[in-house]
């Protein structure tokens, strides 16, 4: 993932976007647990004890990061035009803040060092922390509440001024093309029974695999603006009030279909062991968390979703079960190019939870179909 950051460098990259033009980080440390950028923390002012978030923003992945920061811009503005509190609740201390972007003491929005590498910084949210896993029902209700109202927010954000900053993401039809190259370039040792199960469980469902693209070219479904990447540990918790406060993780926001984001915040938080158990027999995905996610999620959308968004729910978390266990299957078999890694057979064991996942979603579609039905004839309340 790009170089390796010494502290000095860090430090003095890290004070060109401290307030106090000749300041020096008081501290830098890495922070988070992210698969695709480097991230750290900063504490930058002695007096204030203020801090910020300093990142590297991984240009295999992100290829155009100035375009990162141009939609950053864009979405930050347009929420402050909507006034974020507008449906604050009154009877509860919830707060609900966005990571903004910080400047460099010459005005700009990143740093670009000797290496090539580019640097931004955001605001640090005090006072909050994401979760790597669903721990309870309100938090799972948290999750769903976060990702539906930062929809809201940017559902009337012409997605004409959003750069695609990833282009091909979640474009299955895209990933199965590579798929077929990797299998043909790298090869899959169909003697290791976790290797051929992943083939097996691809070859089985590719047929499927593009519905979502299918429904949009059809005109079904619409393109809007998304997060992109609204996984359980995107969503920021008070540490007092356990309520979501924030989604980070904002590098992937851009025009797409928001069944995305919805079946993956589904996939993510339905799944109570996370992405990285070992336990594979124990892997399943649980209703009631769905039910709970969707209770706090579908109000906050009920204003600008269609029929259709309602009716392909189910179609959106199968999905991107299947997405993500083939894209870590892939990553594995490639030799681990995209995700980061903590041993060896990490991503191919990554890719064997979402193919149990999806198996178990499959097992389960009338009572997720019944779910949504019941609660999309509703449409009125709130959170």
């Amino acid at each position: 993932m790009g170089t390796i950051v010494n502290l000095d460098l860090l430090k003095s990259t890290a004070a060109q976007f401290q307030p106090a033009a000749g300041a020096v980080a008081l501290q830098v440390e890495p922070y988070g647990s992210g698969n695709i950028n480097d991230t750290f923390l900063v504490w930058a002012d002695a007096g204030s004890k203020q801090r910020f978030i300093l990142q590297r923003i991984n240009q295999k992945v992100f290829p155009y990061p100035r375009k990162i920061m141009e939609n950053l811009r864009t979405m930050t503005e347009h929420i402050a035009l909507r006034a974020v509190v507008e449906k604050a609740p009154v009877t509860v201390s919830r707060r609900w803040e966005l990571p903004a972007v910080v400047p460099t003491q010459a005005g700009q929005d990143y740093v670009v060092d000797a290496n090539g590498d580019f640097w931004r910084a955001i605001t640090f949210i005090e006072n909050a922390r994401t979760l790597p896993k669903v721990r309870d029902a309100q938090h799972a209700g948290e999750a769903g509440y976060a990702l539906g109202t930062f929809q809201r927010l940017i559902s009337d954000l012409d997605v004409s001024r959003l750069h695609d900053t990833l282009p091909g993401f979640h474009i299955m039809p895209r990933y199965l093309q590579h798929y077929d190259r990797v299998l043909e370039t790298h090869g899959a040792d169909l003697s290791v029974p976790e290797i051929r199960y992943g083939v097996d469980s691809v070859a089985q469902r590719r047929a499927w695999a593009t519905i979502l693209q299918d429904e949009s070219a059809a005109g079904r479904l619409q393109e809007r603006p998304i997060h992109g990447d609204p996984k359980i540990d995107n969503i920021m918790i008070d540490d007092e009030t356990g309520l979501a406060v924030s989604v980070i993780d904002l590098d992937t926001v851009k025009p797409g279909l928001v069944q995305y984001d919805i079946g993956d915040c589904l996939r993510s938080c339905c799944n109570p062991l996370g992405e990285d158990t070992h336990e594979m027999d124990k892997v399943r995905f649980e209703l009631d968390l769905c039910e709970t996610i969707l209770k706090g999620y579908l109000p906050e959308v009920r204003e600008f979703y269609s029929d259709a968004d309602y009716a392909y729910v189910y179609e959106s978390v199968r999905v991107l079960a299947f997405e993500m266990g083939l894209r870590f299957f892939m990553d594995y078999l490639e030799g681990d190019v995209y995700f980061k890694v903590r041993y060896p057979e990490h991503n191919l064991m990554r890719a064997l939870v979402q193919f149990r996942l999806m198996e178990h979603i499959e097992a389960q579609e009338l009572e997720v179909r019944t779910m949504v039905q019941s609660l999309a004839r509703t449409r009125t309340g709130a959170h």
